[in-house]
């Protein structure tokens, strides 16, 4: 039986069903194409003792994230937002040369690297290799190593505590939510901070987006379960930011529950929007399933009549949320031809499950298809410009989420 990884509670409710898939980012090469692939359920519960939403653990961090087919750096927009974090972090915390900055799933470098430009003293905890290694190239020094209380006191006593520890989009990827957050705690000073960044299930319901729910995420959440979360491992929200990133998401500053005092304004008006909104309950949970379903008629009903009128459908973008769609859809080459993505690491290899090839950017400009899914909508104004090119030739954007909408772009 299936138990709660925040309280223990074996009160989980389903929230909704996506059926069984592959690992989002367990690309396959061309030789595994006629080899059988591992797939596992993918059904979210929630808990009615704490409300974490959350996937039952049937893979662990070691199986996606000991080679990683995700660069941070890749996307334009996200190292911007991780630039201004790492200026606005230097006023509010007074950072300076004699300060101390852990990211912990730094990648490759995409956020310390500017910690590091302006003469402040950081370290990356990263577990993937390849991605870690692109990290040291740009001159970050990077530990290899997953975090949790042993690897945060085994850090805090070669390098010091951290004035500042931030975990940009890793939260909802470990298993061990409690481990994890006591690693933080053990990683950061006694009068420090720490920054996380997550998607915001508010968000994820209000805007249907359910591709975001696939096995790298083990869980999804509220601020509600997010305090919940941090006060597992000592540390206490004092402040939350509402942010556009990943189609919606929520920075949250704590510290170490002895010093933190009462949580400011922010917190308590992002608590009434969640239980306004039903999400302290039972009942803001109970519609999504047929939302849902939904976008997948849709998508699937236009994919079919593009094909029987003989138009050309291609992907742009290979991300892990693309392939829940793909895969909760059943979207294979005969209505998707391919998809293409600026990470090299994808070329020649395709999509788990549906076996989608992905190619380089310009194949798009060489074939003219006439419409363009774009599967990482998050970045939709990032892409729209760059994407802009499609209208040569008449070609139009499709976005599946949150509802069906086909886009038309002026060159």
């Amino acid at each position: 039986m299936m138990t709660c990884r925040l309280c223990g509670s074996a009160d989980l409710v389903s929230v909704v069903d996506l059926g069984a898939t592959p690992p989002c980012e367990l690309f396959l090469t061309a030789e595994q194409v006629d080899e059988p692939e591992m797939t596992y359920p993918l059904h979210l519960r929630v808990c009615t003792g704490c409300w974490l939403a959350q996937l039952p653990p049937l893979i662990t961090p070691e199986d996606t994230f000991t080679e990683y087919a995700y660069f941070s750096s890749y996307s334009t927009s996200w190292v911007e937002h991780a630039k201004k974090l790492v200026l606005d972090s230097v006023v509010r915390f007074g950072l300076g040369a004699d300060s101390f900055v852990v990211e912990v799933a730094s990648n490759d470098g995409y956020l310390l690297q500017h910690v590091a430009a302006g003469g402040i003293r950081c370290l990356g905890i990263e577990p993937s290799v390849n991605v870690g290694a692109a990290a040291r190239e740009k001159g970050v020094p990077t530990v290899t190593a997953f975090l949790g209380p042993d690897t945060g006191a085994t850090v805090r006593a070669e390098h010091g505590p951290a004035d500042l520890v931030v975990a940009n989009n890793v939260y909802a990827h470990i298993p061990d939510v409690v481990g994890f957050t006591k690693g933080l705690r053990a990683l950061v000073a006694d009068d420090g901070w720490v920054s996380v960044e997550v998607q915001h299930l508010l968000t994820l319901f209000e805007r249907n987006q359910y591709d975001t729910i696939y096995h790298e995420h083990f869980q999804y959440y509220t601020v509600a379960s997010a305090q919940r979360a941090l006060a597992s491992g000592g540390l206490a929200l004092v402040d939350v930011e509402l942010l556009d990133t990943h189609g919606g998401s929520i920075r949250l500053f704590a510290r170490p529950a002895e010093i933190a005092g009462e949580p400011g304004r922010r917190v308590s008006d992002v608590l009434a929007s969640e239980k306004a909104a039903g999400l302290h309950e039972l009942a803001g949970y109970t519609e999504f399933a047929r939302r849902v379903a939904a976008v997948r008629r849709d998508l699937l009903g236009f994919l079919t009549v593009a094909a029987a009128q003989g138009r050309t459908v291609v992907g742009y973008g290979a991300p892990g949320k693309g392939n829940t769609l793909l895969n909760h859809c059943g979207i294979r080459p005969d209505l998707l031809a391919y998809t293409v993505d600026r990470n090299p690491y994808k070329h020649g290899r395709f999509t788990p499950g549906t076996r989608i090839p992905i190619l380089p950017p310009e194949r798009i400009a060489e074939d003219r298809p006439d419409y363009v899914l774009v599967l990482p909508w998050n970045l939709r104004a990032e892409l729209v410009e760059q994407l802009s090119y499609v209208g040569e030739w008449g070609g139009r954007l499709v976005f599946p989420i949150p509802s069906l909408e086909i886009v038309e772009v002026k060159p």
